[in-house]
């Protein structure tokens, strides 16, 4: 049976964090049978680690604050995480799948891969944003 997605609940929750009025700056989203729908949000970085286990694949949209001396904006993440219970068979489909998420999740700088939990490191993502992120104007060593 092909998957689909509650494109409302998906699309109210990407709106969410992406509201600057609003704190919540995560939201994932998981499969319930052949549907994909919203797991759940928040602001607490580690709230969100603790949803990335070995027996769970997820899409995942974060927000956060970079920027240099000179601004600050706000940067968002899709990431996808396959942990390292799921079969080759839901790997595979995970990849197809991720195409009815980003209709809705369309604006973010940088797509990451994640099945390794050293990689759901706060820093790490936020270095790999910075590069995508362009030009930065800190004061720097040559």
């Amino acid at each position: 049976m092909a998957t689909q997605i509650d494109k409302e609940a998906v699309r109210e929750a990407y709106n969410d964090v992406r509201d600057d009025n609003t704190e919540t700056n995560w939201a994932v989203f998981k499969y319930e049978g052949t549907m994909i729908v919203p797991a759940g949000q928040g602001t607490d970085f580690e709230d969100f680690k603790k949803m990335c286990t070995d027996d769970a694949r997820l899409f995942c949209f974060l927000r956060f604050t970079t920027g240099d001396a000179m601004s600050k904006r706000a940067k968002f993440t899709l990431i996808t995480w396959i942990g390292d219970s799921i079969s080759g068979l839901q790997r595979a489909k995970i990849s197809t799948d991720k195409s009815l998420v980003k209709d809705i999740v369309q604006n973010f700088a940088k797509e990451i891969v994640i099945s390794d939990p050293k990689e759901l490191d706060e820093d790490y993502i936020r270095e790999e944003l910075r590069k995508a992120g362009g030009a930065n104007y800190d004061a720097q060593a040559m």
